[in-house]
């Protein structure tokens, strides 16, 4: 049997594992885009520190590359799956459905979101509506230290559907989730299933990326430190959790009863950890501000649920963001202009 051709756009930690993955169980041929680290990979492979698969050196996948493949342009091999890992910030161009335009084939190529927040298969559906879309909810502790090298702290945890398409028969979507898994989990040994309700996965990982995320990153303060405040949970998570599982019901998501304690407790109060924007912020990199905070506060406000916590969050972490912006050379700020009212 042919192997299935892959292209992940996205080589940082979470790309790199599941390229790994991917090729290891022998399904799967590669190829992945890279981009401040593709020197490093080509001349010295990936080095993955790896709580899973122990220490790897020199690794490449079947093919890296700088750019996604323009597939129709130069006659490319259509890919069966193309995997999006990449942070998801649809405020700063270019989208996720222009990023991997050269490589999508109509009606044949699957694509794979393994990124966070909810609503973010909307513009791909309007984009590619012949196309099947798969949710990747990802629970991978993978942080690049180094171009290049991979530290992977956890082990490889995904629930895996089919997101909702028009145009797509759910039977077809179903089919198509199933068989990245196949691929991607083809011995059973990885902790990688197929989800039918794979919604409720993401607005549950939801809870905890739309409250500790955030205030992690307002506040440059780690997990623990959080919880050992005592008031930031009482006035700050856990009025987020309950908003994001109000916003859920009126989505007709139901999530347990016990949803703030599971949050609040999933990270060890002994071990301090830097949600992804407090890194981001820290590094002053651009932060996944609109699908893990602006989406369910639309989602929510549009369906009646009040949602004042969130708000004002998601409205401090755009000023952050715009910060970030400014000093990248994305935003300029006209202190000349000015506006009088006679």
């Amino acid at each position: 049997m042919s192997k299935s051709r892959v292209l992940i756009v996205g080589g940082g930690g979470i790309g790199a594992i599941s390229a790994y993955a991917l090729e290891k169980g022998g399904m799967a041929e590669v190829t992945a885009v890279l981009r401040s680290n593709y020197d490093a990979v080509r001349n010295e492979g990936y080095t993955l520190d790896s709580v899973q698969y122990g220490q790897v050196k020199g690794w490449r996948p079947t093919s890296i590359t700088k750019t996604v493949p323009d597939v129709p342009k130069y006659g490319v091999e259509p890919f069966d799956f193309i995997v999006v890992t990449t942070k998801n910030i649809p405020d700063v161009p270019p989208s996720v459905a222009d990023l991997i335009a050269p490589a999508v084939t109509p009606g044949k190529t699957v694509i794979v979101l393994s990124q966070n927040g909810i609503n973010i298969e909307k513009p791909l559906i309007i984009r590619y509506p012949t196309n099947p879309l798969v949710s990747s909810v990802a629970y991978i502790g993978a942080t690049e230290t180094a171009p290049g090298n991979i530290l992977f702290d956890d082990r490889d945890v995904q629930k895996i559907g089919a997101f909702e398409s028009p145009a797509v028969p759910a039977n077809v979507a179903s089919d198509a989730a199933m068989r990245y898994v196949k691929i991607y989990n083809p011995q059973g040994e990885l902790e990688v299933s197929y989800e039918p309700n794979v919604a409720k996965a993401r607005w549950r990982k939801l809870a905890y990326n739309a409250s500790f995320n955030p205030v992690a990153a307002i506040l440059r303060m780690d997990t623990s430190r959080i919880k050992l405040s005592g008031h930031i949970i009482e006035d700050l998570i856990l009025p987020i959790v309950h908003e994001i599982r109000a916003a859920a019901k009126a989505n007709n998501i139901e999530m347990t009863q016990d949803l703030a304690d599971e949050v609040v407790s999933q990270d060890p109060i002994n071990s301090p950890f830097k949600p992804s924007m407090l890194q981001d912020i820290e590094r002053n990199n651009l932060m996944e501000i609109e699908n893990i905070l602006g989406e369910p506060l639309r989602e929510g406000e549009a369906r009646g649920v009040p949602m004042p916590t969130l708000r004002l969050v998601y409205g401090v972490m755009k000023g952050l963001q715009l910060g970030v912006r400014e000093a990248r050379g994305l935003w300029k700020p006209d202190l000349e202009k000015t506006c009088v009212e006679t």
